[in-house]
């Protein structure tokens, strides 16, 4: 069966349509929910709210566009939208953003260990870092999506990059001093 008639199956409320299309996409779709959410279990559960919202939505989709680019965009405001209710975000004076740069050299930096530090972000730098260098959403349009000023997205960018370049560079230096 071809995507664009599992969408038209799941249009029609076809239980058996839904169940493939969650089979095909469920894994995609968790590895971003996953991004957005603070631990495993609350990404299975953004997960399922975002496909009950694509199955409740899907009359909307109209087959222009990417339908995984749909989905995917589902998914991210629907792990967000845990984050819109409860203020996470601080304001800060834009003139003291500093833009850090994170240099990682090749190998030097096990990939499960930057998972894992990016992960442990806190929720209003990960959220930033995320749909910015991983997704390459805008600062304007992440003011969007978190109802959060330009200034304050750029300065939690900058935040979560000094964290991270800060826990890489101990990690490094742990890794440098056992090999001694």
């Amino acid at each position: 069966m071809s995507l664009q008639e599992l969408i038209r199956d799941c249009k029609k409320k076809n239980a058996s349509a839904q169940s493939q299309l969650y089979k095909l996409y469920a894994s995609r779709l968790f590895s971003i929910c996953l991004k957005y959410s603070k631990n495993y279990v609350e990404a299975e559960d953004n997960l399922q709210d975002a496909f009950v919202t694509i199955f409740n939505k899907i009359e909307q989709y109209k087959n222009k566009g990417s339908f995984e680019g749909w989905i995917k965009r589902i998914a991210i405001n629907t792990a967000l939208k845990r984050y819109r209710k409860v203020q996470v975000y601080s304001l800060i004076d834009e003139s003291a953003i500093e833009d850090v740069d994170i240099e990682i050299g090749n190998d030097e930096v096990d990939l499960d260990f930057l998972l894992q530090i990016i992960q442990d972000l806190p929720d209003r730098y990960r959220l930033v870092f995320n749909l910015y260098v991983m997704d390459g959403f805008s600062h304007n349009e992440i003011g969007k999506m978190l109802e959060i000023s330009n200034g304050t997205s750029k300065s939690n960018l900058a935040r979560a990059r000094m964290i991270l370049k800060q826990k890489i560079k101990d990690y490094k230096a742990s890794v440098n001093s056992q090999s001694l």
